[in-house]
């Protein structure tokens, strides 16, 4: 132990920076392909055992950066829980790449490794600098990694949607750094809720929005959905540990700073419970599987951003935790199925579960983990998270009873589709595998496990440790008669799905229309002001500039016709005058002496005469 100890600030230091190195190595090095695979895979497995080494010892490092404020690392009890969960899911993210990317291996393994570090970092950052960092790195791999196959238009218009999007909402840390050292509160993060109250507010308000845009809650939903045009494995660790769970996380991080002013904790309480509702109606009306898990990715980080607002840190976290493990093995899934019969379509889909029977089994769990059925891992955790809303307020534990109920119907209608009758393969010319690899089920399988058992983080005897750590009171105990609710609640919603199926609420289907109405509030004013500008720009500033270069160039053929006319003219006839002076000055200098003298003696009788004249 002693050994693990004076190991840990190393440990931190290499937590982050190992897979950074090795990523951007990867990234400069042009034939790296080859090994790239094998280098991710025993970087994460590294980077595994270090997330274990500073959860166990808790670490801190602060450099300096700028006055009045460090760039501060540091594992408390809350990252020392997603920590290793973000490394695991990392490492088990890569090995399913190493069978799904074949092609430009070293620049993916090269972005996943930075994407991975930049979250780790989020996970670790103690201060705003080293936040901000954090959260600068993770939006760019993002969008490089959504449009990773960027020969493809829409690829890349969609990675620019989202990084967009997100870095729109970005803006108000930016704002929240300088309302805390105008606060007089500093850049640490534990120390923001000290602030002057004016400035408290302003600090809420910034890292709220920042928070919501990765976190992909209302109104920032719509990028999760663009997003599905990454590669499989992209979308399995942007939607489960990485960046969309960071915008949890921080909600989390602050929660202090939530409570202190009173209405940013109620505001996220129930921006979280909405989302979870509208972004689960979503998630039903979709009829692709990637979109169907997209929206019910915001609508379960909805459960993490409603624990930050009542103040459920511990069941926050474990939802994080569990949410990770379950979301990454259903996208690997649905990114294997899609290897196989070339579609993510459900009705495509009936019977994979039978043909691939591991993969099957293991997103089977995962459904069922998603839709809260006992004993899996989200069944605990939402109900951790819905009985501090119960505390909290009533209206808000019904709301957050329908989130729960809407889950268990996406997830019931993935589980009726993967074990439905067999369909036709899909299209002849698309790729089909016949099996597969190891490195492509063993990580289904793995998170299929952690999918079962991430709820122990809600249930005693770690449950009421980790309450009376995180949420700073004593510990929250859950009733056994809602936890029997929210079971039999999400038992009794899959049998009704599975016997009846669910409706798609058309109106959900384009994600509630958010991003036509982005396009309306936002992008189309925009645009219409740049055009305006641009036509300002033309017709002013342009036509000025034009008009004074013309008048420019007339002043000077007016200054060359002056300089050819007037000065030249002065100046060669000056040159004249004094050329004929000289040459009458040559004239007496013959170099006769007796007309040396003769001049001598007129000289002489002049001086005389003059004398005489002035007398």
């Amino acid at each position: 132990m002693n050994w693990v100890t004076s190991t840990a600030q190393p440990a931190l230091w290499l937590l982050i920076c190992l897979p950074a190195g090795c990523g951007a190595a990867l990234l400069l090095t042009r034939r790296g392909d080859r090994f790239a695979a094998g280098i991710s895979v025993t970087v994460s497995a590294v980077v595994v055992a270090l997330s274990i080494v500073v959860a166990m010892t808790h670490p801190a490092i602060s450099v300096a950066f700028v006055a009045g404020g460090q760039f501060g690392l540091s594992v408390d009890s809350l990252s020392a829980v997603v920590v290793p969960a973000v490394a695991m899911v990392t490492l088990l993210v890569l090995m399913f790449a190493v069978a799904d990317i074949r092609e430009a291996a070293g620049r993916f393994h090269g972005l996943m490794l930075l994407f991975a570090s930049a979250a780790l970092l989020t996970a670790t950052a103690a201060t705003l600098p080293a936040l901000l960092l954090a959260w600068e790195v993770m939006g760019a791999a993002s969008y490089a990694l959504i449009g990773f196959w960027w020969r493809d238009d829409f690829r890349m218009s969609a990675g620019l949607t989202a990084f967009v999007t997100t870095r729109s909402a970005d803006l108000g840390m930016y704002l929240a750094a300088g309302a805390a050292l105008a606060g007089g509160a500093g850049l640490a993060l534990a120390d923001l809720s000290q602030a002057n109250t004016p400035w408290r507010n302003v600090i809420a308000v910034g890292l709220f929005i920042a928070a919501l845009g990765k976190a992909a809650q209302l109104p920032f939903s719509f990028w999760l959905s663009r997003a599905m045009e990454g590669p499989s494995p992209v979308s399995a660790l942007l939607h489960s540990a990485a960046m969309v769970a960071m915008g949890g996380y921080l909600l989390l991080r602050i929660q202090p700073l939530l409570a202190a002013t009173g209405w940013a904790a109620e505001l996220a309480a129930w921006t979280g419970a909405v989302t979870a509702v509208l972004l689960g109606a979503v998630a039903v009306a979709q009829r692709d599987l990637k979109q169907l898990l997209a929206a019910s990715t915001a609508a379960q980080l909805g459960f993490v951003v409603m624990a930050a607002g009542v103040g459920t840190v511990s069941g926050g976290a474990a939802q994080l935790v569990a949410h990770a493990f379950t979301k990454a093995g259903l996208f690997l899934a649905a990114g294997a199925w899609l290897s196989l019969l070339g579609t993510k379509r459900l009705d495509k889909l009936h019977g994979v579960a039978r043909r691939w029977p591991l993969v099957g089994w293991g997103a089977t769990i995962g459904a069922a983990a998603l839709a809260g059925i006992a004993p899996l891992s989200l069944w605990a955790t939402k109900d951790a998270v819905l009985t501090g809303a119960l505390d909290h307020s009533i209206a808000l534990y019904a709301v957050g009873l329908v989130a729960a109920a809407l889950s268990a119907a996406y997830a019931a209608k993935i589980l009726v589709a993967v074990w439905g009758a067999p369909a036709p393969v899909g299209d002849p010319g698309s790729p089909k595998l016949k099996a597969l690899s190891t490195f492509a089920q063993l990580p289904i399988v793995v998170l299929a496990a952690g999918a079962a058992v991430a709820g122990v983080l809600a249930l005693p005897p770690v449950a009421p440790t980790l309450s009376r750590v995180l949420d700073q009171r004593s510990a929250v105990h859950l009733a056994v008669p809602e936890l029997a609710t929210s079971a039999l609640l999400a038992l009794l919603v899959v049998a009704v799905v599975v016997r009846w199926g669910v409706p798609e609420p058309r109106w959900a289907a384009d994600w509630l229309g958010l991003q036509r109405a982005a396009n309306a509030v936002l992008a189309r004013p925009t645009m219409r002001l740049a055009h305006a500008l641009a036509r300002f720009d033309d017709g002013i500033l342009d036509r000025a500039v034009d008009r004074i270069a013309a008048g420019s160039l007339e002043a000077g053929r007016w200054a060359a016709r002056i300089d050819d006319r007037r000065v030249d003219a002065a100046v060669e006839s000056l040159a004249t005058r004094t050329r004929q002076l000289g040459a009458l000055a040559r004239k007496p200098q013959t170099g006769q002496l007796h007309q040396y003298y003769l001049v001598a003696v007129v000289v002489v009788v002049a001086g005389v005469l003059l004398l005489i004249a002035v007398r």
